[in-house]
């Protein structure tokens, strides 16, 4: 990615970077590289990496049958999870209008500074639409005194099941800090995004979102790199209220069809890879028996 090699600021960074590229140390010995994407979405960069390795392939969108093809009635969650999810935002979502709300989640590895949170609180609040915020609870004392209770349009909570909250009727998009597994979750599920990204894969990530599958709006950062509360506002307005939000739920409509349709068992992309790669397994099994 190349927000991982062009961010680097400090040595926490490059500690980062070096772990990051240590994982693909190794990677020319593999008999299979498989990747958490599906070659609709990747098509460019899937062909140009079956160049390098010829046994490279998509496999994607990995998450939860409920949530995509429904083959599986009780495959609704990943199966571990750091943080107990909070059940209180589903009944709030329940009661709000279809399209009303908006999702706002950033992640689990790098904690927002108080400035920033300050910030998103500030904007969120602002938009004068219903907000639901996940703030984990060693960062709710970076929040303004009394926010969540004086937020009359938001809920803030510790943490929710994101897949479920994206699948719900009742949100319109989500305030993301374009993580993989987020930007994945959100275009399988048709919800347009507003990009904050931070560090690592998610700038490119967010360039991805916004310029090449036209599905986001990227709110630009001060000189400080802060996300300020009146440029989140103004995006958020923007997503919500103009023609532009509808065509950016159009073209996420189109790509939650295309993610379905790469898992499908009548000739999907990734489906097909993945029986070419079961297929590879049990013929290398069946040889190792023979000799």
């Amino acid at each position: 990615m190349p927000s991982f090699f062009n961010n680097c600021e400090d040595d926490e960074d490059l500690a980062v970077l070096g772990l990051a590229t240590g994982q693909f140390s190794n990677v020319n010995k593999a008999d299979w590289v498989l990747c958490n994407s599906f070659y609709e979405l990747d098509k460019e960069v899937a062909d140009w990496t079956m160049k390098i390795w010829p046994k490279f392939r998509t496999i994607g969108p990995n998450i939860p049958s409920v949530f995509l093809d429904k083959r599986i009635k009780d495959d609704e969650d990943y199966g571990a999870a750091a943080f107990k999810s909070e059940e209180e935002c589903m009944e709030w979502l329940h009661n709000k209008p279809n399209g009303s709300v908006v999702y706002a989640s950033f992640g689990s590895l790098v904690p927002l500074d108080e400035e920033q949170m300050r910030e998103i609180a500030y904007g969120l609040r602002d938009s004068n639409h219903y907000f639901l915020w996940v703030v984990r609870t060693s960062e709710e004392i970076k929040l303004p005194k009394d926010f969540a209770k004086k937020s009359e349009k938001g809920l803030v909570v510790t943490w929710c099941s994101q897949l479920k909250v994206l699948a719900h009727e009742s949100v319109a998009c989500f305030v993301t800090h374009c993580g993989w597994n987020s930007t994945l979750e959100t275009l399988s599920l048709g919800v347009p995004t507003i990009a904050v990204p931070q560090w690592s894969d998610q700038i490119t990530n967010a360039k991805y979102m916004v310029d090449v599958w036209k599905v986001g709006i990227r709110v630009p950062i001060d000189e400080k790199k802060i996300v300020k509360s009146e440029a989140l506002r103004d995006c958020i307005k923007e997503m919500m209220e103009c023609e532009k939000g509808k065509g950016m739920k159009k073209n996420a409509m189109e790509w939650k069809s295309l993610a379905l349709k790469a898992v499908s068992d009548e000739g999907g992309s990734s489906y097909k890879n993945m029986i070419e790669f079961v297929n590879s397994l049990f013929t290398c099994s069946q040889l190792e028996v023979i000799t």
